[in-house]
């Protein structure tokens, strides 16, 4: 394809900037919300020549990934929604397939463990799509060195987790690299869980005036695992939120059948999931700053790190989508779970500026929550 000439493109951004600025305010913002939407709706291309490290923190690279390489090659009615979870149906049954790999640095922090974190990850895939978790697997991909010692604490904190989830680990892999080919260890997983409730989930389903709710404090984890690595002259009482969400979605589905979707709030954080929302509902979503629940001390470090709590990692954090009608009776249901107590409305499906993600700033006026570009929270999970 045949590049414009450069004058032609200077020619095209001086007409849209005189456009710009001679338009009313209101129509200025209708023209950049137009430009977005046209940019987000393109075919999504990969134009970069190698993978960098932006492909893997959850945001848009990540998105243009998955649906330019994976989902294009793969495509298939049982992925194309891109669930945290596959749905399928065997013999009359409906069940959930899930897989992940875990690659955290350092593998020990505090709350958790890489091995806690790759059992309670999986627990919440499947979790996410209502189904009971019922069998993981376990791939170990160790470096050569690797302390024996710290490989027996990795499997210790995973045994205690599944024990605590309800789930068993019933078969797995075993790979040796030579040293300095990996950091350690690294962790795959796959679970399968039964869906035994009558119950539809996907961000797609999510309508206009649906409440949306996050089930306690966000961005726990990714600030635990940047404060772990010691890089930072900086110390908070942070520990990560890693947990299994089992017990808690289960308590949620018996209270509010109806609910619409969950996710697990993990790469990209909550901000990413809002958009997700947007996106494959077509929907407007609009969230109130000041009803989000972040810790000071998480709030405090991510303004020292120079990032959004929004877009922070949560790895025992939950976003539900229910019907309007139905808020209070999920939020009191989510409050009365030890793992929801600060559970929080913090916005609403829309109507309006579909796709769009708005967010209702503490000083009154709002601003747009896109995904994230870059990754400035690399190897969280």
């Amino acid at each position: 394809m045949t590049e414009p000439p450069a004058s032609a493109t200077a020619g095209w951004v001086e007409q849209a900037l005189r456009e710009h600025e001679h338009a009313p305010v209101a129509d200025r913002e209708q023209q950049v919300l137009d430009r977005i939407d046209r940019a987000r709706r393109r075919r999504p291309k990969v134009r970069e020549e190698r993978v960098t490290m932006s492909h893997g923190a959850g945001g848009k690279a990540t998105h243009t990934l998955i649906e330019a390489v994976f989902l294009d090659a793969f495509r298939n009615p049982l992925l194309e929604p891109l669930e945290d979870a596959a749905t399928l149906t065997v013999n009359g049954s409906r069940l959930a397939l899930t897989t992940d790999s875990y690659v955290v640095s350092p593998l020990f922090f505090p709350g958790g463990t890489i091995g806690d974190l790759a059992v309670n990850g999986t627990v919440n895939d499947l979790s996410m799509a209502g189904a009971t978790p019922l069998y993981l697997t376990a791939g170990f991909i160790l470096e050569e060195g690797f302390p024996i010692a710290d490989l027996t604490r990795v499997v210790a904190s995973m045994r205690e987790a599944a024990a605590v989830a309800g789930v068993r680990i019933v078969t797995g892999d075993t790979k040796v690299v030579q040293k300095g080919k990996a950091d350690g260890c690294y962790i795959n997983t796959a679970g399968v869980g039964v869906i035994e409730r009558d119950v539809t989930l996907g961000v797609a389903r999510a309508q206009p005036g649906d409440a949306i709710i996050v089930s306690g404090p966000i961005g726990d984890h990714g600030v635990t695992i940047m404060l772990a690595r010691g890089e930072l002259d900086i110390e908070a009482d942070i520990e990560s939120d890693t947990a299994p969400l089992n017990g808690l979605v289960a308590a949620l589905l018996d209270a509010v059948p109806g609910t619409r979707a969950l996710r697990d709030a993990t790469r990209g954080g909550v901000a990413t999931i809002l958009n997700e929302i947007a996106k494959d509902a077509d929907v407007g979503v609009l969230v109130s700053e000041d009803d989000i629940p972040v810790r000071a001390e998480v709030r405090g470090a991510s303004e020292l790190l120079g990032i959004d709590p929004m877009y922070v990692a949560c790895e025992g954090r939950l976003v539900a989508v229910v019907p309007a009608e139905e808020a209070s009776t999920a939020l009191a249901a989510l409050r009365a779970h030890p793992q929801g107590a600060q559970s929080a409305i913090i916005g609403h499906v829309t109507d309006a500026d579909p796709g769009m993600v708005r967010l209702k700033t503490a000083f009154g006026g709002t601003r747009i929550v896109d995904l994230l570009v870059g990754d400035p929270l690399p190897r969280i999970c």
